[in-house]
Formats: structure tokens, C-alpha cells, sequence
């Protein structure tokens, strides 16, 4: 299948099975109905979990910037699956020679590159006790990929990926303000040896804590593209005052910010996806995709205020689509670092450079 048609057929499977009845129902935390169920399962069917693995490890073999364009579709439609992180979690247990599990895969840790995990040996086994804090889908998951840091002096030191199944944890239930499950796992688990590898190309925490941005960053701008659509067409049809909303300059001024804030956004998210694809067991390039979480993350904020302002109370009405949408850029923004998470990085990056090093940063990235 090609990249095309790949994202074209992606576009018409979430279109079909994502339905206004469906997100009102995950709103209510309805995660194993059958609507629930058959969508996931139509996802599975056409192998978009493993977009990111490659052919020989049983994936698609798809090029990581068109596996990671599935992403921005599924954000485009407000999807109430665990898309990304069953991707990212399938390539990280594929790079480590892991088996991978059917069904909704999470993946921890989420909240910063440091957590209380602590993975020892227990003879031939291991053993892993701690907490993994808002694990996204936690509770639906047939597995979680988990990374962790081990050192043990021996040939096994270093970041670990260690599957765990749902009798390795205890669930405290959590949820974002879309109304997504993020749960609190409890873990107290004996790992036989063939759940715990090493990671590939030398993938750390603060890796997977970029991915992740990189991830939410698609989201968003895939999210925004669509509250963009949805605005435009509402000032079209909407009569006030005897002409369309858009013909109004305020109104076209605030379509235009909001446009303007789209194409911020999805160029800034290309470029973070354009440095997870170099990367090539290599040194991940973190300073696009902390500038796309901060640019992202800025455009969430103001394309939601644009869009309820110009919808008016029915943009908040539980029959439509937009809140949503603005529910899901106002919880993504927050994950895997906020905007002051990564423009505290980006000056870092920045203050290490130096004078004379600041615009082959620039450039470079």
C-alpha cells in the first residue's frame, strides 16, 4: 500500500467509525462497547498500530514521516483511541526484540524522563516495583512497553524495555479533560527474561519523552486543522444581522489568526517529525520538537478560544464536535511537557551554544 493511499484509506476508516454517537459515548467512559471495540479492531485490521515497525519485525515498513501522519488523522478526528501510543509502544517493543502483543498498547513513563521505577534481578528474572504516573489507556491495555534505566555494572546497565501484562499492575483510574483515561499503575511484578530487553540504537527516557512530544504535536495540529475547517464553515452558514458571520472584517480578522495558527502549528509538528525520522539509531536533533510542543501547544490554546468565541454557546452543546476537539488540544498541550517544559529546554539547548553557536543551532535544526 502506498503513503497515499495508506493516509487516504486511514482518512475514510476514522471518518466511518468515528461518529459524533461514538465520542459522546467515550465521553462517558464507555471503552469496551462494541462501537468502541469494532473501531479499534478496524484500525488493527489495517495494521496501523504497527506503522512504526518495520517489515521484518511484522510491521508495515512505512516511512516514519507517513506512519507518523496517521497520528495527525486520528487527532484531525478527535479519535478516542490509543493510536499513538500503541505505535510508539509497538516500536519500542519491536526495537528491542520484544514480542508485541494484539490490541491497545500503553507506554510509560509519560511525565518526565526520571520516575520511582526500579527494575533489579531476581536470579534468571527480574523484578520491577514502582509507580507509573497517567499511563494513557492504562486501563484498557493488553500491554505496556516500560523503559527504564538499570545499572547494574554488567552488560545489562543502561535503558531497558520491559513488557508488562495487566496482572504486573494495579490500576488507580485518572482521566485528561477530554475525558481519556489516564491511569495511575501501581507495579509489583516478577518479569521472566523473555518480557525485559534492551533498548535499540541506545533509546533513553529523555528519547522517549521527545517521541512522545513529537506524537502529541501531530495530534494538536491535526486537531487544529480541523477546528479551523469547522470555524470557516460555520461563519459561512451562519446569518447574523442579515449576511454570513464571515463577511463581518472582526470576523475575518479572527479566521485569519486562526489560519494563521494551523499553519504554525503543522509546520512546526513536520519538522518534529522530520527529526524523529533522522534520527536512525543516532542522536535524537530535541531542539524542533521542543519547538514544535511549545508552537503547538501555543496554537491550542488560542485556536480554542477563536473557535468557542466565534461559535458561540453551541460549540460547548454536547451534540457537537468542537468541544471535543478543544477538550483534546487543552489536555495534549499538557502531556509529555507543557510549553514551559520545553522552552525551558529550548533556552538550555540555546545557553550551551553559546554566541558563537547559535546560528548552527538555528540552522541545524
Amino acid at each position: 500500500m502506498s503513503d497515499s493511499i495508506l493516509a487516504d484509506t486511514a482518512q475514510r476508516l476514522f471518518a466511518e467509525r468515528f461518529t459524533p454517537e461514538l465520542l459522546r459515548a467515550a465521553d462517558a467512559g464507555h471503552w469496551s462497547d462494541d462501537a468502541w471495540t469494532a473501531a479499534w479492531a478496524a484500525i488493527e485490521e489495517m495494521g496501523l498500530p504497527l506503522a512504526l515497525v518495520p517489515e521484518e519485525a511484522g510491521g508495515f515498513g512505512v516511512e516514519m514521516v507517513d506512519a507518523l501522519g496517521l497520528v495527525r488523522i486520528a487527532g484531525s478526528f478527535a479519535a478516542p483511541v490509543p493510536l499513538a501510543e500503541t505505535m510508539l509502544a509497538a516500536w519500542l517493543l519491536a526495537g528491542a526484540g520484544l514480542a508485541i502483543p494484539a490490541g491497545p498498547l500503553g507506554i510509560a513513563p509519560t511525565q518526565s524522563t526520571k520516575s520511582d521505577l526500579a527494575l533489579t534481578r531476581d536470579g534468571a528474572s527480574w523484578r520491577l516495583t514502582g509507580t507509573a504516573q497517567r499511563v494513557p489507556w492504562g486501563r484498557v491495555a493488553t500491554a505496556v512497553a516500560l523503559l527504564v534505566e538499570h545499572e547494574s555494572g554488567a552488560a545489562d546497565s543502561g535503558a531497558l524495555v520491559c513488557r508488562l501484562e495487566p496482572g504486573d499492575w494495579t490500576v488507580e483510574e485518572g482521566r485528561n479533560i477530554a475525558g481519556e483515561p489516564r491511569d495511575t499503575l501501581r507495579i509489583d511484578a516478577t518479569l521472566d527474561p523473555a518480557r525485559v530487553a534492551p533498548a535499540a540504537s541506545g533509546v533513553t527516557p529523555a528519547d522517549l519523552f521527545a517521541m512522545g512530544a513529537t506524537l502529541r504535536s501531530l495530534a494538536m495540529a491535526g486537531a487544529i486543522e480541523r477546528v479551523l475547517e469547522l470555524t470557516v464553515q460555520y461563519a459561512e452558514e451562519r446569518v447574523q444581522f442579515g449576511r454570513p458571520l464571515g463577511k463581518f472584517q472582526a470576523v475575518q480578522q479572527n479566521l485569519a489568526v486562526l489560519a494563521s495558527q494551523a499553519a504554525a502549528a503543522g509546520a512546526a509538528a513536520d519538522g518534529a517529525a522530520e527529526a524523529l525520522a533522522e534520527r536512525n539509531g543516532g542522536v535524537l536533533r530535541v531542539l524542533p520538537i521542543a519547538a514544535a510542543k511549545l508552537r503547538c501547544g501555543e496554537a491550542a490554546g488560542l485556536t480554542a478560544s477563536i473557535a468557542h468565541q466565534m461559535h458561540g454557546a453551541i460549540g460547548f452543546t454536547h451534540e457537537h464536535v468542537l468541544h471535543h476537539l478543544t477538550r483534546r488540544l487543552w489536555s495534549w498541550r499538557d502531556e509529555f511537557g507543557n510549553e514551559s517544559v520545553w522552552a525551558l529546554r529550548i533556552g538550555r539547548e540555546v545557553a550551551e551554544a553559546g554566541a558563537d553557536g547559535l546560528w548552527p543551532l538555528v540552522t541545524a535544526a
